[in-house]
């Protein structure tokens, strides 16, 4: 099965061909969007950290901004940089160059503040723009696809219909030689046995257990136990009970293949072998989804019970629900609707085809909700204090 996009110098393909420009770190955010906000078709990565960041913390951070950059779906790079951050431009911008990007660097305070530096940055811009602008696309197998799953606000039919239907969508990607990421450690608490059986190897297993394993240490190290604070209240309200509930419903994303491999938060997700893996993320949605987009991830499914906006500024985020009522609740938000599955009008096998339909139509072009009405959220995962 071929679908178009654009060709990258590194042999991967894109299913967008975004401009990013990107603040290195909080303090160069509000001039990254005036720059972004000026050129057409740019959009900016704005965070508020990158400065008095330490040790495995900071290397997260630059990772993850690194990753992004490399991402398939970005066709060039402006950094903007105050100059004096703990994330130094031109060192970000040479590992994004590794991906054959184009990527250049601006220093406010080499360029008389942030006006001069918003000028100089417009104009390296729209040069960038009118370069991508020229970029024909071209067809390429669907097995060059790596698809994020997720899931977020989940309710008893996250786990009865989406999920499942999610899962379906993700075996039929597998078969065609695709890839899929199931992510979120503290949402496996309780149904890790069940993933691990399905390991490729005892090396995989293990590292796997022992991701989960440190996530729940995460929280005794602070005095707390996540078998106590999840699920969330908005997941209680809901009506799930216990996050060994809410686990097994997650699980049911990755389908049934064997989990081939498992990637840290934001490793880059390997061309081979294709199929199922894992990404060590914590639960917060936007944290892990931007996980798994710095890992290499085209595009995101995740559903959701409760109902979310969340996008992100690179990549294509297609919601679903199982929850009817959801659906019809937010129907400005919301892709893909499940809920025939509960009512009893549509199969999982059905339903998951019909999701796979959907991706394949994102990945040729067609705009998700959340594109249309420009929601581009956007975290860094942190595991260090701000010093």
């Amino acid at each position: 099965m071929e679908i178009f996009g654009y060709p990258r110098r590194d042999g991967s393909f894109g299913i967008r061909n975004h401009l990013v420009i990107m603040a290195a770190s909080a303090c160069a955010c509000e001039t990254a969007k005036n720059i972004a906000n000026n050129v057409h078709g740019a959009v900016a990565i704005t965070h508020q950290h990158g400065c008095c960041q330490i040790g495995e913390d900071l290397q997260l951070s630059i990772d993850t901004l690194a990753g992004l950059g490399r991402n398939p779906n970005v066709g060039a790079v402006l950094i903007i940089a105050l100059g004096c951050e703990g994330i130094r431009a031109g060192e970000l911008a040479e590992k994004i160059a590794s991906a054959g990007k184009p990527v250049q660097h601006l220093v406010i305070q080499e360029h008389g503040g942030t006006l001069r530096a918003a000028q100089e940055g417009i104009r390296i811009a729209g040069m960038m723009a009118q370069e991508l602008s020229l970029l024909q696309k071209a067809a390429f197998p669907i097995s060059e696809i790596i698809l994020g799953l997720e899931c977020g606000g989940s309710d008893p039919t996250s786990g009865l219909a989406a999920n499942p239907v999610v899962g379906e969508c993700s075996n039929i990607l597998i078969s065609k030689g695709g890839s899929s990421v199931l992510s979120e450690t503290t949402e496996m608490i309780g149904a890790e046995h069940i993933l691990a059986r399905r390991a490729a190897s005892k090396e995989i297993a293990d590292r796997f257990l022992a991701m989960v394993k440190t996530m729940e240490n995460r929280a005794f190290a602070m005095g707390h136990d996540l078998r106590g604070t999840q699920p969330t209240p908005g997941n209680i309200a809901g009506g799930i009970t216990t996050i060994e509930e809410k686990s097994l419903g997650c699980i049911y994303k990755a389908g049934d293949k064997p989990l081939v491999g498992v990637v840290d938060f934001a490793g880059q997700v390997p061309k081979s072998p294709r199929g199922l893996y894992f990404m060590d993320t914590p639960g917060e949605d936007i944290c892990s989804v931007t996980g798994m987009l710095a890992g290499g991830c085209q595009l995101v499914v995740f559903s959701t019970g409760l109902g979310t906006p969340t996008g992100h500024p690179i990549a294509p985020v297609i919601k679903l629900t199982g929850n009817d009522a959801t659906f019809h609740k937010m129907m400005d938000n919301i892709d893909f609707n499940a809920g025939p599955v509960i009512s009893g009008e549509k199969s999982i096998a059905e339903k998951g085809g019909e999701l796979f339909d959907l991706v394949a139509a994102v990945c040729n072009g067609r705009l998700t909700k959340a594109e249309v009405l420009g929601h581009r959220e956007f975290a860094l995962y942190r595991i260090g204090h701000t010093f």
